[in-house]
């Protein structure tokens, strides 16, 4: 495979890849023309990349495009799988939609700004004083409901497969499990029904690389988002990240044949 890079410390490793700065790509449009695959471009080239030079990227053009804002991607949730949403509540701001937000959710309860990650961004809202300071920072009402929880499961998704899958315990300040925030990494046993919520989300949502971040209450899933970009604290070797972006490079760039590796059945004569 032909690979071309725009992120060299996600592709350190990676054989037959070309790197280039995000910045630079436009002097490049033969070599991205002819790429196999084009590898972590910056959100604003997306659509340059795949609708100008007709690049195949990785992530997939789904994992940029919900993964970019909390807001569609809580939409994008509420479509495939409703059940496993946390209940939750998206206005404009305005002096109207702050009351009736306010009116709707029980306290405590969770409001965020849709764009950002690693924690940023995040309130647990308790009084009336605290979601007149979120009020005031954001464009957009995001609210939710808080789930009681201690902890929630990073399951980490290449293509169809879960690379790791790792609890993410409360910090010792309290609500963020968030490794950034002062979260801890809990190696012990996931169950199936948080991996395969994730593979499932991932697979209708065509989205391809990511880190899904899922809470069990009462043994029952519920999706809180999804990071397009994630850390790698808990993904155990170094190597296997990588692998496993290659391998399903190499399947989606040769499909396996339906008919087998000899090709088509032949045709026999029928006796009539």
């Amino acid at each position: 495979m032909k690979l071309v890079s725009f992120d060299i410390f996600r592709t350190l490793g990676f054989p037959d890849t070309q790197t280039l700065k995000p910045e630079q790509f436009l002097a490049h449009k033969e070599l991205l023309k002819d790429a196999d695959w084009v590898l972590f471009p910056e959100y604003w080239q997306l659509n340059a990349l795949v609708h100008g030079l007709k690049c195949r990227v990785f992530p997939s053009v789904a994992s940029y495009r919900i993964g970019h804002d909390k807001v569609e991607m809580t939409r994008a949730f509420q479509t495939v799988a409703p059940e496993h949403t946390p209940w939750t509540l998206i206005e404009a701001n305005g002096p109207h939609e702050q009351q009736a937000v306010w009116d709707a959710m029980a306290l405590p309860f969770v409001a965020k700004l849709p764009k950002a990650s690693m924690g940023e961004g995040v309130w647990l809202i308790e009084n009336r004083a605290d979601w007149q300071r979120y009020c005031e920072r954001t464009n957009v009402l995001y609210a939710q409901e808080y789930l009681p929880i201690d902890r929630d499961v990073r399951v980490v998704i290449v293509g169809d497969r879960v690379v790791s899958a790792y609890w993410r315990t409360q910090a010792d300040q309290g609500f963020y499990n968030n490794v950034s925030r002062g979260g801890r990494i809990d190696n012990g046993p996931v169950p199936a029904v948080v991996t395969d919520l994730a593979l499932r989300l991932a697979r209708e949502l065509e989205v391809d690389h990511a880190g899904f971040d899922i809470a069990l209450v009462e043994a029952y899933p519920y999706v809180l988002e999804f990071n397009r970009l994630f850390g790698n604290q808990g993904l155990g070797q170094g190597s296997d990240l990588k692998n496993a972006i290659l391998d399903y490079l190499q399947r989606q760039a040769a499909p396996e044949d339906p008919n087998g590796p000899t090709g088509p059945a032949p045709l026999w004569p029928v006796a009539v």
